[in-house]
């Protein structure tokens, strides 16, 4: 299969050793030799999956780098045809998030920026995220972040898609904002703003897609089908285990191929 996974991470010691993964690993068991087994278990996972591309996530919050841009471009480079770069800007410097913004927009190992909310505990409306919208849009980038609940024991509220990221929509139209993670337990909201909003799209990572909330597999199946990516949050999450059930979601074929890969190759602008 050809498929694109637009959410995934290749962790560092200081990303595995946060104490939010603690509830991830009361829920996933097998998690823990994930976290550490870097670029060649990712590949192998992928490669059992049918997985062709990943896009792999820095992560920056009040705390510092967790995953830095640096260390995406390392693991990028150890496969080049296999990975693509989300990159992690610091929201409390936004002259400095502008710059990484603007220099990562010539460096085609990165296909987008993510800001994770529930990280920073602020939502997306924040007045500190708006810099680096308009970075986005200059550089012509996704804006990918996370929505609904946190598996993570920190607050969901920043995850709430109304009214917070049905501020940013409005504010900036131009903008191409990707929510993952599907958005439960406020699916109504999601599926409100991706009818109305034509830049907004939604990911499935950390999702299982047996488990996909059935209005969400309604909206894949008819008017929806060009607005749901692949994703898994890996290592949270295999690609096999994500996948697990998919000949059972009705999706027919052109549904199915725009699910697993035509959308994200069209929204990151995907050439490999």
């Amino acid at each position: 299969m050809n498929i694109v996974d637009v959410w995934a991470q290749i962790p560092t010691v200081r990303f595995a050793q946060v104490r939010w993964l603690e509830t991830l690993r009361r829920w996933t068991g097998d998690l823990e030799e994930r976290l550490l087994g870097g670029v060649d278990l990712t590949l192998e996972a992928m490669n059992e999956a049918g997985v062709s591309i990943a896009l792999l996530s820095g992560w920056h919050g009040p705390q510092g780098d967790l995953i830095s841009n640096a260390e995406v471009a390392n693991a990028i480079d150890q496969a080049p045809t296999r990975f693509r770069g989300l990159a992690t800007v610091d929201l409390f410097d936004p002259m400095g998030a502008v710059r990484t913004i603007r220099e990562l927009a010539s460096d085609p190992r990165f296909v987008g920026v993510r800001v994770v909310p529930w990280l920073w505990d602020l939502p997306p409306n924040d007045r500190r995220y708006y810099p680096v919208y308009v970075a986005c849009i200059e550089a012509g980038l996704p804006f990918c972040t996370q929505i609904g609940h946190t598996g993570p024991l920190c607050r969901s509220e920043p995850g709430r898609p109304i009214p917070y990221l049905d501020d940013v929509l409005l504010d900036f139209p131009e903008l191409t904002v990707v929510g993952g993670h599907v958005g439960y337990p406020w699916i109504d909201e999601v599926l409100s703003l991706a009818r109305k909003y034509p830049n907004f799209y939604v990911d499935t990572s950390a999702y299982a897609v047996s488990r996909l909330p059935a209005a969400l597999l309604e909206f894949m199946r008819g008017q929806g089908r060009t607005r749901v990516l692949f994703g898994t949050n890996w290592p949270m999450l295999s690609p096999s285990r994500c996948l697990d059930g998919f000949a059972g979601l009705g999706l027919d074929v052109e549904a199915a191929d725009l699910f697993l890969n035509q959308n994200a190759r069209r929204v990151f602008k995907l050439s490999v």
